[in-house]
């Protein structure tokens, strides 16, 4: 692959086309303030709403898959991942479920608030106007859970009187409807939306482990949500919306199923003096519950014993953000911020599983809040020089942290443990700075400090998993991350080629540490058969992480445009205190090099093709570099065509050539599999 990139830039370098005027975009996620991308000294991708409507990647996290720096803890999207591996990374640092990454949907976080993972079925693709990925920065903006950076959805914004449907049908039972009408209410528009969505699902064990236990992982979900826009007095706009989101999935085997329940709802303002003078508010509330059912499977895998039934875990999350920019006569801007985060939750689990019946409960969780102050300037030092630096003060506390265990025959308690209280006070500074100096060349550096606070599910939760014991740690530290970058970017005319290299320093990561291995008895985990393995949840001392980066998009006519990302990058354990002996091993799930090589096709109005080529090397599934997952390389390609201006067909399919896409390394020797060739096809219509 690497051989392969280096060819396609030499190819297409010097074939720039005459210069072409386009405008400055802006963006809103590494500085929670409307900037010109020119001037923001970080790497800002874009994704427009065509990249979501791509019929071979039917899913957010499918779509987004076209970025070498974007990556999900395990290589299956959303289609068929279990929800507590949907964790995403950006530039390889530190990939767990818990995501070391900040998604926000129109500026609400959306990773989950007990556990830190992203329910990206709650975000139907033709809701969105795009997207923007800001890998290494945005903590200042920010403040916790930013270390790998931002991304950010944006919902569309339909024109009332406007609406839409879809319908599709593809491989392994999979059917999907969604549909959006936008109507006149009063001063604005009420937007109203429904989607779900089914499928059959693929069996995820690989062939040659597979056994009579393994079935198709199943999925089906349902969305509601209704959002009213409209004026606020004179130079103002509120935004009302309200969503119920409902899911079900089965994860492989008989047993082992889940299922998410959320409602939410939030209340958003801005408003402005003037060009020079905005400012904007978010209160939001988010209450949800959720099951999960986990087996342990025989080595014939013939049969599955019960390991535990998360029964139900309710969390809420409640927060408020608002910030104002002030711009004034030098060209410079200021923007002033807070914000706060409250989030509860517990997990209620049976467990202990022995002659039919789980003999044991337990109740774990607790409460985190989180209150920010943040101030940023961007100020312009001369021709074609740029500065911008940001300060961020956080406040974090952990209070009623607690594990009760009970016997479920006598309900009598066995455990109850009450964690002391933590908080801290962390201080996120960045800066950086951009240089054109000459209209085609653009450079920039910049560098940050963020922090990440342990989520609730890390710090109070233990669990099984098939014959893997995963110990809670309610002493935990706080994750810390030194990460910097230096790059150019040139255009001329169809021609927009950027380099960035980058490091980062992750100081203190959270990482599922195997302490015993069976068979034998072990002081934590008690007696471990062979193959099971006993793990706690830990602080690494550092783990190090540098790359270089590598977009081009190029657009040789009018009617074709070809996209290039990739990613070199190492990533190792640089001190290990708790665990010595991973000291230099790679980071797990962290390839050597990855890309993604794409081409579209739009001669004419009425049609879009497109083929995209996604490629990674190996990785290790496991700390210690024993579980590796193969390279691979995979096709999918897509076609849509207009029948009129109101009606869309279109087809696609995800991994044409049946590619084999490990996903997961058990230590018994069983592999798992993103799904084969997935073919599907459908109809848009519009009005």
């Amino acid at each position: 692959m690497r051989p392969l990139l280096a060819s396609a830039l030499l190819a297409f370098l010097p074939l720039a086309s005459a210069q072409v005027e386009t405008m400055d975009p802006v963006t809103v996620s590494a500085t929670r303030s409307p900037e010109p991308r020119s001037r923001v000294p970080l790497s800002v991708e874009v994704l427009p709403a065509d990249a979501f409507l791509d019929p071979s990647s039917p899913t957010v996290d499918g779509a987004l898959r076209s970025m070498a720096d974007f990556s999900l803890f395990r290589r299956n999207d959303s289609m068929t991942a279990n929800p507590t591996t949907q964790g995403v990374s950006l530039r390889g640092l530190g990939p767990s479920g818990t995501s070391r990454s900040l998604v926000l949907l129109d500026g609400v976080p959306l990773n989950d608030p007990f556990g830190g993972w992203v329910p990206w079925s709650l975000v139907p693709v033709e809701s969105l106007a795009g997207a923007e990925l800001v890998p290494g920065g945005g903590a200042s903006a920010w403040g916790n859970a930013a270390l790998g950076g931002v991304i950010q959805l944006f919902s569309a914004v339909p024109a009332a009187g406007s609406g839409n449907a879809v319908l599709r049908a593809a491989d392994f039972g999979t059917e999907s409807a969604g549909v959006s009408e936008a109507l006149a209410a009063g001063a604005g528009t009420l937007e109203l939306r429904g989607a779900a969505f089914s499928t059959a699902g693929a069996v995820l064990v690989a062939p040659e482990g597979r056994g009579p236990v393994d079935i198709a992982a199943a999925s089906r979900h349902n969305l509601q949500s209704a959002r009213w826009r409209g004026p606020l007095g004179p130079g103002a706009q509120l935004v009302v919306t309200v969503r119920r989101f409902e899911e079900w999935r089965d994860n492989g085997t008989p047993y082992q199923q889940n299922r998410l329940r959320q409602l939410f709802g939030s209340v958003a303002v801005s408003g402005g003096a003037g060009p020079s003078r905005a400012w904007s508010a978010t209160a939001y509330v988010q209450d949800q519950g959720s099951s999960q059912a986990f087996s342990s499977v025989n080595a014939a895998r013939t049969a599955e014993t019960p390991a535990s039934d998360q029964f139900d875990v309710p969390a809420t999350a409640v927060g408020l953000a608002g910030s104002a920019t002030l711009s004034d006569t030098s060209g410079g801007s200021t923007t002033l911020g807070a914000d706060l985060r409250d989030v509860r939750g517990e997990t209620r689990e049976d467990y202990l599983y022995s002659k039919g019946a789980y003999t044991a409960r337990r109740f774990a969780g607790g409460s985190q809040a989180f209150e920010g102050l943040y101030a940023e300037r961007s100020q312009p030092l001369g021709p074609g020089l740029h500065a911008m630096a940001g300060v961020r003060l956080d406040r974090w506390e952990n209070t009623d942290g607690h594990l009760r265990t009970s016997s479920i025959a006598s309900g009598s308690l066995t455990q109850d443990s009450r964690f002391q209280d933590s908080s801290g006070t962390e201080f996120s500074p960045s800066a950086g700075i951009t240089w054109d100096p000459s209209g085609e060349l653009r450079l920039h550096a910049a560098a940050q400090r963020a922090f990440r606070e342990p989520t609730l599910n890390e710090l109070y939760r233990p669990f099984r998993q098939g014959t893997t014991t995963t110990l809670a740690n309610a002493a935990l530290k706080t994750e810390h991350a030194d990460t910097a970058e230096a790059g150019a970017t040139w255009t001329r005319g169809a021609v927009r080629f950027a380099l960035t290299a980058f490091a980062a320093r992750l100081e203190d990561p959270v990482a599922n540490v195997t302490l015993a291995q069976g068979p034998g008895n072990f002081p934590l985990f008690g007696t471990l058969a062979a193959g099971a393995v006993g793990q706690e949840r830990l602080n690494l001392g550092r783990v190090d992480t540098r790359g270089v980066e590598v977009s081009l998009q190029w657009r040789p006519l009018e009617s074709l445009k070809v996209e290039l990302s990739a990613i070199d990058e190492s990533a190792r354990v640089g001190s290990a205190p708790v665990a010595p002996s991973l000291f230099g091993r790679a980071t797990p799930e962290v390839p050597r090099w990855s890309g993604s090589l794409g081409l579209t096709w739009h001669p004419a109005g009425r049609l879009y093709a497109s083929v995209r080529v996604r490629s990674s090397a190996l990785q290790y599934d496991d700390d210690q570099n024993q579980l590796p997952l193969a390279a691979y390389s995979a096709v999918d390609a897509s076609l849509r065509f207009a029948v009129s201006p109101h009606a869309e067909v279109f087809a696609g399919v995800d991994n044409a050539g049946n590619a084999r896409v490990e996903t997961a390394h058990s230590a018994a020797g069983v592999y798992s599999l993103a799904p084969p060739r997935t073919a599907g096809a459908g109809v848009r219509l519009g009005w």
